[in-house]
């Protein structure tokens, strides 16, 4: 059985390490570096660097940070913002990143999926759904484009299981679901959410969104059945740290990396 990952997410806004609730009123947290050095230390499996403001700014995310945080870094980790065309991601890539992510890009135009798995492999391809989903009804299910800044924030118009089969289609080689609703409350992952993308694809799927304690992580994987679990606010407050949690869900059976 292939381990289970652990994640930290570092949102990224003005060169800083932020986070909010909802995907509003972000707050400094830390240093990127600084933060990617401990997580590292920790025992964290992967990272992930969202850059949260570059979409809705149409910049693409600063390749300087990434080679900075590259050069203390012996783990992977995937970086996105902005990312909109195969030469944008090979400045990320060349910076030491070793994947991409791509969201609001690929929504305003999905062939960027194809021509990056083209040029680098799906392997290397990640795709990120923010999804604002009220209640459990599938209609009620929004994936929202340019979620890192609220005034710019819309409905993208996608239906949520049809744009994950899409995304497969075209390429992508990991799914990080991203739940809005459940971000930064700590009660929890979106399992509904969750059971309906792991049931539509057969990619490795990163939940996102709502950890808030050990039982959260004990959950997702026992019953949402996901390949990775996703937190930040959690690990920034040092209220959870990794290796403690790793050592908790090996004592549930859960297999993942020492």
């Amino acid at each position: 059985m292939l381990a289970r990952r652990v994640i930290a997410c570092l949102d990224v806004a003005a060169g800083a390490v932020v986070k909010g609730v909802r995907f509003r009123d972000h707050r400094v947290v830390g240093d990127i570096v600084e933060l990617a050095r401990r997580y590292a230390s920790e025992g964290v499996d992967e990272l992930v660097f969202y850059d949260i403001t570059a979409s809705p700014e149409r910049r693409c995310v600063d390749a300087a940070w990434v080679a900075r945080v590259a050069c203390e870094l012996d783990i992977p980790f995937c970086v996105a913002g902005g990312i909109r065309s195969v030469a944008d991601a090979e400045a990320v890539l060349a910076a030491g990143a070793d994947k991409v992510s791509v969201n609001s890009p690929a929504l305003a135009r999905p062939q960027l999926i194809d021509e990056l798995a083209a040029r680098f492999g799906s392997q290397c391809v990640v795709l990120g759904i923010d999804v604002d989903a009220q209640g459990e009804a599938t209609s009620n299910w929004r994936v929202v484009a340019n979620s890192g800044r609220p005034d710019a924030a819309h409905d993208a118009g996608r239906d949520l299981l049809a744009w994950v089969r899409e995304a497969e289609r075209r390429g992508a080689g990991e799914i990080v679901l991203n739940a809005i609703r459940h971000d930064g409350v700590r009660a929890g992952y979106a399992l509904t959410q969750l059971g309906a993308v792991r049931a539509a694809t057969g990619l490795p799927l990163v939940a996102s969104g709502g950890a808030g304690c050990i039982a959260h992580f004990v959950e997702v994987f026992e019953r949402g059945d996901v390949d990775a679990a996703l937190a930040a606010s959690v690990f920034h407050s040092g209220e959870l740290r990794i290796d403690e949690l790793k050592r908790a869900l090996a004592a549930r059976g859960i297999v993942v990396r020492p």
